[in-house]
């Protein structure tokens, strides 16, 4: 669908969900059963996390792990199913306006114009660099964000992975698929991932680790030869050989859109109450993009259902048809 050049009183949806992932689905699905004129603009150039993401086996009712892919395809069929409208668009600004001489919402993106009377951020996060020398001019060349992309490309070399939470040792054990040995690097003196996996990760003769130690320069010539480390205790340096960088340090939320429109936090995550609801009357936000303790699929599907909830109650109550 695209947006037409009518009135925006004529144009307005109930609620608009900026982003694609668990969370963005599950609202769309809850909104599209509630029969709610309801679009989610999923962007063309940013991937859910969990769509690169090879096994996931802690997401309830699945006893053998489930493909990350096939369960964001799984979930848009369903929501598509049920009549949700999605649609390839990158958000660039929101900005308030009025429909129907009621407070909405305009949406503006790369091709179009939406109106709504609510909006749901569920726009993610993306793996954070580790801005060191070297990273960037091996982009392609050595340095990968994903395993399940790129793991294949180091067949029998050896690699690190950067990082110590759960999704640097997933990525880590993916890896040992094809490298003949991978070396984890953490600025701490523990990992901490969840205890399974860090168990599985000693366990596995492929993997090394270097702990309390700090990456401090990425180096080669036309590809990736070596990483240099630095220990946080001696602060004595070394380079490891390798053919590849694997970096998962943490992410950075994808709210650049909303800056100045809703409360963020000092690392850009949106602010949210119990009910999803933001600092700006009508939006609301799910999943990965707000501030929150656990960043999991299953607390993103959670999200997305209580905003659903929330926008659908908010928009009721502003066209005075709330169910009392």
């Amino acid at each position: 669908m695209t947006a037409n050049n009518t009135r925006p009183e004529n144009n307005a949806y109930d609620t608009v969900i900026i982003g694609g992932g668990p969370a963005g689905l599950t609202a769309g699905i809850y909104n599209a059963r509630a029969r709610a004129k309801t679009i989610l603009l999923e962007s063309p150039a940013i991937t859910s996390q969990i769509a690169i993401t090879d096994s996931l086996e802690n997401y309830p009712g699945f006893v053998q792990p489930i493909n990350g892919f096939t369960l964001i395809d799984n979930l848009k069929k369903q929501a598509v199913h049920f009549g949700l409208q999605i649609q390839s668009d990158q958000v660039a600004a929101l900005k308030e306006t009025n429909c129907k001489e009621k407070s909405c919402w305009q949406i503006n993106t790369e091709n179009n114009s939406f109106q709504s009377f609510s909006v749901i951020i569920a726009s993610g996060a993306r793996l954070r660099n580790l801005g060191v020398p070297g990273e960037k001019e091996f982009q392609g060349r050595g340095v990968s964000y994903c395993a399940t992309c790129d793991g294949a490309l180091f067949r029998n070399r050896e690699i690190t992975v950067i990082g110590g939470g759960d999704t640097a040792i997933e990525e880590a054990l993916f890896l040992t698929r094809f490298a003949t040995k991978v070396t984890i690097i953490h600025r701490r003196d523990r990992l901490r991932a969840t205890r399974i996996l860090q168990e599985r990760a000693r366990a596995n003769k492929k993997i090394n680790f270097e702990l309390a130690s700090l990456v401090t320069a990425i180096k080669g010539k036309q590809t990736v030869e070596a990483v240099s480390i630095r220990d946080a205790k001696t602060s004595q340096e070394k380079d490891l050989p390798c053919q590849g960088v694997f970096i998962f340090i943490g992410y950075t939320p994808n709210t650049g859109f909303a800056r100045g429109i809703v409360d963020l936090d000092d690392k850009g995550y949106i602010l949210t109450g119990p009910e999803m609801t933001t600092s700006a009357k009508g939006i609301f936000a799910a999943g990965d993009c707000r501030q929150k303790r656990l960043r999991q699929v299953v607390t993103a599907a959670g999200d997305g259902a209580t905003a659903s909830w929330a926008a659908q109650q908010y928009v009721d109550e502003l066209k005075g048809i709330a169910y009392k």
